[in-house]
């Protein structure tokens, strides 16, 4: 069963964003002087680093033009996506077109990788801009960085390798999941045909190289064509981030009304969680070797924010979807955890780290890796899915 009746939980989860989760961010991470926004907020708020995550600026002005677009046309959000939008154009880009890492608070560059997140979280963050604005010139950097992406997707060869190829040839799951996210949200600004293409590229690596139903899991990383690796990093799995993708692909298969695609998705939230919820403690462990060996990163057992609310509305929706029972009792089960445990009624918003035994391992509630993202993406999600969920049993249809 769901925690509450439905009109009650959706509204539970509009004020928990409208008047919890976006007022922190609003109150204290603009850099007005500057422009941007602050990444590192303590319990309270308050800045103990002015450094800026490129990644999370494009992810906030993601988030603020989307609340604008879909929520409430509120001036204050269209001017804290402003504030980014302009901070990214003028500082994150460098002279060969890619995107630095992170910034100085003025915004001199610090750190440049050789990965594409960077510039994947401000393709979408132009593309929402952009429908915010009605600016063409924040639609043409939207695509522009898109192609980018692509370009370097395509040839891989032209970023530094993580590992020497001549010795070990592997592929990570992040690639083909962040390309799929992208374009879904590039679909909302044009009808450009990349997006299917590439899109359906990536859906055809997750379901067909990465997931693996021989051993009820997806894998973080694999061969350049889907062999398994009996390596530590080969043998990871990380829960949070299968069940995000999951959810990827069950819009995926809403936007092909394709259903078996919705079923391979509910396998891998099966899966995962199976593999990542610790019965002893309750929560989400961060990474599972899938061969039960010694995981080797020393956060293994930690309980992270980000793949909580991944799994919060990844469960809601494939129980919307699909109609099992299941994933409504597990929903109810990661609401009440996520709640009882990250949630800081005090200060507002959540920790991001928790021990196993889910007290707090540091208070902060903002960092290079925790910004305004996954924790109100997830609560829009949800309170949106919850919104249609309603109106469907009012309608008399089914939720």
């Amino acid at each position: 069963m769901l925690p509450q009746p439905l009109s009650d939980l959706r509204s539970a989860y509009r004020r928990h964003l409208l008047d919890d989760v976006v007022p922190f961010w609003e109150r204290h991470s603009l850099d007005r002087e500057y422009g941007g926004y602050f990444n590192s907020l303590d319990r309270a708020g308050a800045v103990y680093d002015g450094d800026k995550a490129v990644w999370l600026q494009g992810r906030a002005v993601w988030m603020f033009s989307k609340l604008y677009n879909t929520v409430d046309r509120r001036q204050s959000w269209l001017d804290a996506a402003r504030l980014g939008y302009d901070f990214l154009v003028r500082h994150a880009f460098d002279s060969d077109g890619r995107m630095f890492f992170s910034l100085t608070r003025e915004g001199k560059p610090l750190r440049k990788r050789r990965y594409y997140f960077s510039e994947t979280f401000a393709a979408i963050a132009f593309a929402e801009y952009a429908q915010a604005t009605g600016s063409d010139e924040a639609a043409e950097r939207a695509k522009s960085v898109y192609r980018l992406i692509v370009d370097l997707y395509r040839h891989p060869d032209k970023l530094p390798p993580k590992v020497i190829p001549q010795t070990r040839q592997a592929k990570s799951h992040a690639i083909p999941m962040i390309l799929l996210a992208t374009s879904q949200e590039m679909r909302l600004l044009d009808s450009d045909p990349l997006y299917d293409e590439i899109a359906g590229e990536a859906v055809h690596q997750i379901v067909n190289q990465f997931m693996k139903p021989e051993m009820q899991a997806l894998l973080e990383t694999i061969g350049p064509n889907g062999e398994y690796l009996n390596t530590v990093e080969g043998r990871v799995v990380t829960p949070g981030h299968a069940i995000e993708s999951a959810w990827f692909l069950m819009h995926e298969a809403q936007h092909r009304g394709d259903r078996s695609l919705v079923a391979r998705a509910a396998q891998i939230i099966d899966w995962s969680l199976e593999r990542g919820w610790d019965r002893e403690y309750g929560g989400l462990y961060y990474f599972v070797d899938v061969e039960g060996k010694p995981p080797t990163q020393l956060e293994w057992d930690m309980k992270l924010w980000w793949p909580h609310t991944e799994a919060l509305y990844a469960t809601l929706l494939a129980h919307h979807l699909t109609g099992e029972q299941r994933f409504a009792d597990w929903f109810a089960k990661l609401h009440e955890w996520s709640f009882g445990h990250f949630a800081d009624p005090e200060y507002g918003e959540w920790y991001g780290y928790l021990h196993r035994d889910g007290s707090v391992s540091t208070p902060l509630k903002g960092g290079m890796w925790k910004g305004f993202f996954h924790l109100p993406r997830a609560l829009w999600l949800i309170m949106r899915l919850l919104d249609r969920m309603d109106d469907e049993s009012t309608a008399g249809g089914t939720a």
